[in-house]
């Protein structure tokens, strides 16, 4: 029987207790302890969960040396002084998207894993649905020969933290998140797109940002609400390969078509999942059985459940049953685009990928 993993919480705010409650699905995982400066909920959410041991200050927690892993569940700015101090204590990684609340803050974060041959692994959900899975099967066997573009896309009608009736207003604090849409859900996609395509370098990138939507006035001021709504960019990647992006928390239309790509041979669009193709004169559009299909990679190939969820995948790299992902990778390059888009929003033109490198500034709390 393979040995548990023992891990640690940090933060037991909305996304602490969510990934709390997906590690409770997952066999070889244990919570041994977690940590949060508010300790009466600290303690609620431990009793709930039945979690031993209690800290609010998170030093302690990574003082412990029956920790192989910790999960850092704050908000954005926090994630690089937070992941750092958890690396250095000799702690393997698991931290919350976006990776951090700046690219330079997240390249810390990816730099110090490598050196110290930790383990670094980034929140990307996305690329365990059946539907990125599917797309990557089709990929890996040639079936869209040569790609050469994708399109990242993400819809809300009405979804803004806060504003629109859930969540807290650091949500949409850049002091506190670093950005909105993009950071929010934009990662989600746009990393899934690099994921697919390889992760192919940065060349340039541009892009433009809005916040236009009306606001209820009162939860306006409560907020301070300082981000972007929607966000759009284009950009230009390694070995002729373009991407672009659209990404919307609050937009007065009824819905975007999902995420694509496209190669010389065929494409794949993500939702609703469809594969197309041509045979001479003959345009297919072919749906997909994408339960039979998981259900023959589990019981055919037994691949078990190393591929069931970003939590079930960090457990099983704990325990030694499978390769890690690139989702550290994927999330810096992403972060690399995000931020690009932003610059280019301030300069009000195309940015290189250098540029951003170059100007990008630190956003995170010191501790």
């Amino acid at each position: 029987m393979t040995e548990k993993a023992r891990i640690g919480i940090i933060g037991v705010g909305q996304i602490g207790k969510s990934h709390i409650h997906r590690y409770q699905d997952i066999e070889g995982a244990e919570i041994v302890a977690i940590a949060d400066i508010n300790e009466a909920e600290a303690k609620r959410v431990a009793e709930v969960y039945k979690i031993p041991n209690v800290y609010t200050d998170f030093h302690k927690l990574l003082e412990r040396d029956d920790l192989v892993a910790v999960d850092v569940c704050l908000h954005n700015n926090l994630h690089m002084p937070v992941t750092v101090a958890a690396l250095e204590a000799s702690k393997n990684v698991y931290c919350e998207k976006p990776m951090a609340g700046a690219y330079i803050d997240a390249v810390k974060m990816y730099d110090t894993a490598q050196a110290l041959g930790q383990k670094i692994s980034i929140q990307l959900s996305t690329l365990f649905s059946k539907e990125t899975k599917a797309a990557k099967y089709l990929i890996d066997r040639g079936y869209l020969g040569k790609l050469y573009h994708a399109r990242s896309t993400g819809f809300r009608r009405r979804g803004r933290p806060y504003v629109d009736g859930y969540g807290a207003p650091p949500f949409v604090q850049k002091q506190n998140s670093g950005g909105g849409a993009f950071y929010d859900m934009g990662v989600y996609h746009i990393a899934n797109m690099l994921y697919l395509l390889g992760n192919p370098a940065v060349q340039r990138i541009t892009g433009k940002t809005y916040q236009e939507t009306e606001i209820d006035p009162r939860r306006l001021q409560i907020s301070n609400y300082n981000v972007e709504e929607l966000g759009m960019g284009f950009v230009r990647l390694e070995g002729n390969i373009s991407l672009d992006i659209i990404e919307a928390w609050a937009i007065h239309l009824d819905k975007f078509a999902g995420s694509s790509i496209v190669g010389a041979k065929g494409g794949v669009r993500l939702e609703p999942f469809g594969y197309y193709y041509s045979i001479g004169d003959l345009a297919m559009n072919c749906e997909a059985d994408l339960g039979q299909f998981d259900y023959r990679q589990h019981n055919v190939h037994e691949v078990g459940d190393v591929y069931d969820s970003p939590q079930h995948h960090w457990i099983a790299v704990q325990q030694g049953r499978v390769e890690l992902l690139p989702t550290a990778e994927v999330a810096l390059n992403t972060m690399l685009i995000s931020e690009g888009i932003y610059l280019s929003e301030k300069l009000d033109r195309e940015v290189t990928a250098e540029e951003v490198r170059e100007m990008s500034e630190s956003t995170a709390f010191k501790l």
